[in-house]
């Protein structure tokens, strides 16, 4: 009796299934680039629990388009991301991540308000900078963290371009700033006499009205809830998950 000792030949339909798992494998890694390439997220798949990550980096780009020079996170992105992560049972928790030199007022509030109002386990961690617009941003999650080398700069509102100058326009961009005030008071342990007071500061800007805090301060204050970093924001983030109330029946 012939004993073949040449190569194993795999069967045609095992072939297949590995080939058709190559494929699927690629179009995965191909979906997970343009992911990150469009929106700044990513979804982890060999974690103790399934989360999102969001990031809200550069200048908030809102109505207007900005300059191609400008590194922006756009609204009309991260709004159905919010909703999609929102209705993803898969998803148990979200975290966002801040590094933003601020940006349009109308289009920040309005990502900050959406993500106060979601029922999906949400932590913040502000690096390098949440300044401007990306104070309501950064306090919006269920927990924020902030890394001591951060800063925020929290000024009054600004309007760019032509603004007729009559009590009307003042007292517009007065009732934004006091519902940016309201909501980052409500959303953090910040007192609303103290966050005005360091808004209208004018002995610390050169040339601006405002303050520049850094994370102690900010923690201290009680405008961000912990000083930490990334795995001190994911493992807040689990915590909430594991003893929090299921989103949905």
């Amino acid at each position: 009796m012939q004993e073949n000792c040449g190569e194993y030949t795999l069967p045609q339909d095992e072939e297949a299934i590995n080939d058709s798992e190559k494929d699927s494998e690629t179009e995965q890694q191909l979906d997970e680039s343009e992911l990150i390439e469009k929106t700044g997220s990513i979804r982890p798949q060999n974690a103790k629990h399934l989360i999102h990550c969001l990031t809200i980096i550069g200048q908030v780009e809102g109505h207007y388009v900005l300059a191609s020079q400008n590194k922006t996170t756009k609204y009309e992105h991260i709004i159905p991301a919010l909703v999609a992560i929102e209705q993803d049972r898969s998803i148990e928790g979200l975290i966002i991540i801040l590094n933003t030199v601020g940006g349009d007022v109308e289009a920040g509030l309005a990502i900050a308000e959406l993500i106060a109002g979601m029922k999906t386990p949400t932590v913040s961690l502000v690096v390098g900078g949440g300044h401007s617009i990306g104070v309501p941003l950064s306090v919006s999650a269920m927990e924020s963290y902030i890394v001591p080398s951060a800063s925020m700069t929290i000024h009054p509102v600004r309007m760019n371009g032509m603004m007729l100058g009559v009590p009307q326009s003042l007292s517009y961009i007065d009732r934004i700033q006091d519902r940016i005030i309201r909501f980052v008071t409500a959303q953090s342990r910040v007192g609303e006499e103290k966050f005005r007071s360091l808004m209208m500061n004018t002995q610390e800007l050169a040339t601006d009205v405002g303050s520049v805090v850094s994370g102690a301060q900010a923690v201290e204050m009680g405008l961000i809830d912990h000083l930490g970093s990334l795995s001190d924001a994911i493992e807040g983030l689990y915590r909430l998950i594991e003893t929090g109330n299921p989103r949905y029946a």
